[in-house]
């Protein structure tokens, strides 16, 4: 590849052997964007579909390098991918919702600079799914009103400006660490999880408090509550819902860094039963289910989290990687890293399963 991690991509566009060109944001903006080097000439108006990679705590653009070149090369006329930069390493632990300003103002500069843009989708690993929620909060408009001048066909609810298709996320803990079994890594022990609470902020700051739902912020619920509901400039679940489509990948097991039921977005009695995968074409896959929006008036109160995420409904996508050589590192190998290219059957799906969506809208 002519790209690696730790290398620069210069402001202009560059290729490689596979036709996929890579290029810096202008205007000193941050972040790759990746596209066919066929559609880069004067005549770009088939590419109208804005793909915004998110990476997690301590992740940087690279480690979805694969994935969006995967992307190009199956959609070449029709997606331009942008693998954000704007929260990298130790920015990371800025808080979820610092992350997201910064987030919402990249995807911003980005459409400015793409006039043929439509439509926006967004594929994010870890916290980053977390980030991207908040940045779509931001970035939604609603709806026109009903006017003789508005052409109904055209007044929908947008994001930036474009129209809100796919919104994918891999082992996000959307249910936030704090609880049994969040962070698998300790074991389920009730004594290390009280602990965690208690220090979280030492290791990764302000993210910390958010993932374990200690902040206040001058008296305000944690910040992931307040995510839940429609609020000022942010409209968190406005934003969720105006998504054609909502995809929750999870790790089933052997991911130490966020747990199954955090990820799914499930309650403990939700989680299935699944046995080895046996189709030879997706073997990580083990389960794979298609919730429907709840009545909120049928779910326990005391359960915030899951109630207000499950108030739209998700394609819910578990993964195991229990037989693999690589098992201990599965919150990284699903979101298939270079290391892990022979796992990339499970972005294959995802790409498979993008297309059949497409087709049917």
């Amino acid at each position: 590849m002519l790209w690696e991690a730790g290398e620069e991509v210069s402001n202009s566009e560059m290729e490689n052997d596979d036709n996929v060109c890579l290029s810096k944001t202008a205007a000193g903006g941050r972040g790759v964007n990746v596209f066919s080097c066929s559609s880069s000439g004067n005549d770009q108006s088939s590419v109208d579909h804005l793909v915004v990679m998110v990476n997690g705590i301590l992740g940087s653009s690279t480690d979805w390098k694969f994935a969006s070149e995967q992307f190009v090369k199956t959609f070449p006329d029709e997606v331009f991918v942008h693998r954000s930069e704007r929260n990298a390493a130790t920015q990371t632990l800025d808080g979820v919702d610092v992350m997201g300003e910064r987030l919402s103002h990249e995807v911003t500069e980005v459409i400015k600079q793409k006039p043929s843009l439509r439509k926006i989708s967004f594929v994010a690993h870890s916290v980053g799914g977390l980030v991207a929620r908040y940045a779509i909060g931001r970035l939604y408009r609603p709806p026109e009103e009903k006017s003789d001048d508005i052409d109904y066909e055209e007044s929908t609810a947008t994001i930036g400006g474009l129209v809100p298709i796919n919104f994918i996320t891999v082992a996000t803990p959307h249910l936030g660490s704090r609880g049994n079994k969040q962070v698998p890594i300790l074991f389920g022990v009730s004594a290390f999880e009280k602990a965690a609470v208690l220090v979280i902020h030492w290791i990764f700051g302000r993210t910390g408090r958010h993932l374990f739902l200690t902040d206040d912020d001058g008296g305000k619920p944690p910040l992931l509550k307040r995510m839940l509901e429609d609020s000022g400039d942010c409209q968190f679940m406005s934003a969720l819902h105006s998504f054609h489509r909502r995809v929750a990948y999870s790790n089933a097991c052997c991911d130490h860094i966020v747990g199954w039921r955090t990820s799914s977005i499930r309650r403990n009695t939700e989680l299935p039963k699944w046995q080895n995968s046996r189709n030879e074409r997706y073997p990580h896959i083990v389960y794979e289910e298609r919730c429907k929006a709840y009545d909120v008036q049928q779910v326990l109160t005391n359960e915030e989290l899951v109630t207000g995420l499950s108030r739209v409904p998700w394609e819910k996508v578990d993964v195991s990687f229990h037989d693999s050589i690589l098992r201990i590192a599965a919150h990284g190998v699903i979101q298939v890293f270079t290391i892990s290219t022979m796992y990339k059957h499970i972005f294959t799906y995802m790409l498979n399963t993008w297309t059949t969506f497409n087709q049917a809208l």
